[in-house]
């Protein structure tokens, strides 16, 4: 696949066969929280919504709506979606803390590999798991970003020099993991990085390389570390979701026509996203002349060993609500593995 414009010229052939009847046409809101011209609402979502519009002969329309403009915060989106707000948003799960348990297994420690073989790893395990967890909206996709790393003021070339930097981490397990680490873990919504950055109140942050462009991190710090080997640090989970009045009010060759850009291959175009995402980032602290570190075998082996607790308190915190942790972080393992072996 080269990207969700592939994807879903491939399906406009195949929906075409639902017979789009001409009728009403209905509009539909889009709300997210990052800018228009970031990764996946530029490269992912609206040509999603393009897509749709031409392959419903315009009977379908989608206003797009970026960085929270539609109002609350990016913790907030989810239940806009749920709750009939808007009728579809784009948010990180762990911005909602003990909400989806079976689907934070996605982001233990060095879980990851690439965006694209995680994002569709991540949609079978769902499918196959976590449905519940997506009860009352109607799931598009699922996904994930690249493999996360550091961005900081100062350079972070040992488990050491991390000891006591105050560090942006964007969900609970992954705040968990830098208090292993050492670092002092502060929690917000990747927005409020820029500026958090700018006005000292972190001395560096998580994220992958997809999103610094957009929040200018290669400007404001010099220094980037990330991890030998197959295995990234982390990874973020993302949903893309329908409110299900929405979705229920469609007809049914419309409804045909969402289920046709929606799954595995949408999820996958989505990852496919922030990997080039990645790559772009990655070019531009290249550019700048920036400081761009890779730990070492022995070196990232350190780090797993340190991040581990993570993971074993994950088992625990599932155990106490009556979930297998383990037996689902080895199927999201096996996935993960299975789709990168491909």
């Amino acid at each position: 696949m080269t990207g969700i414009k592939t994807l879903l010229a491939g399906l406009a052939a195949a929906t075409m066969l639902c017979g789009v009847a001409v009728g009403q046409e209905l509009t539909m809101r889009i709300h997210q929280m990052l800018p228009a011209q970031a990764t996946i609402p530029a490269k992912a979502i609206e040509p999603w919504a393009k897509a749709l519009e031409e392959q419903s002969g315009g009977r379908l329309k989608f206003e797009l709506y970026p960085a929270m403009q539609l109002g609350g915060s990016p913790a907030t989106l989810f239940d806009q979606a749920k709750d009939g707000v808007v009728d579809v948003i784009w948010t990180v799960l762990g911005y909602t803390p003990g909400r989806f348990p079976k689907s934070e297994v996605f982001e233990m420690p060095f879980l990851v590999t690439n965006a694209e073989d995680t994002s569709v790893a991540f949609q079978k395990y769902v499918e196959a798991n976590a449905m519940d967890e997506f009860a009352g909206v109607h799931l598009i996709a699922v996904h994930t970003h690249g493999p996360g790393l550091f961005h900081t003021k100062n350079p972070v070339n040992s488990l050491e020099d991390l000891k006591g930097m105050k560090i942006r981490g964007g969900s609970r397990v992954i705040s968990d993991m830098l208090g292993r680490l050492g670092a002092e873990p502060i929690g917000m919504p990747v927005p409020a990085v820029t500026e958090a950055l700018s006005k000292g109140v972190i001395d560096g942050t998580t994220i992958p390389w997809e999103v610094t462009p957009s929040l200018k991190v290669s400007e404001l710090v010099k220094n980037h570390t990330g991890f030998s080997g197959a295995h990234g640090l982390y990874t973020q989970t993302f949903a893309f979701v329908m409110n299900q009045d929405s979705y229920d009010k469609l007809p049914d060759d419309l409804k045909a026509l969402i289920d046709a850009n929606s799954g595995v291959e949408v999820a996958r175009a989505f990852g496919k996203a922030m990997d080039d995402g990645d790559a772009a980032g990655l070019a531009i602290a290249e550019k700048l002349g920036n400081n761009i570190v890779t730990l070492d075998d022995a070196e990232t082996a350190r780090w797993k060993a340190a991040a581990q607790p993570t993971i074993d308190q994950w088992f625990s915190d599932m155990d106490g609500q009556g979930i297998d942790g383990k037996a689902l972080y080895e199927k999201a393992t096996a996935l993960v593995e299975a789709e990168t072996a491909m």
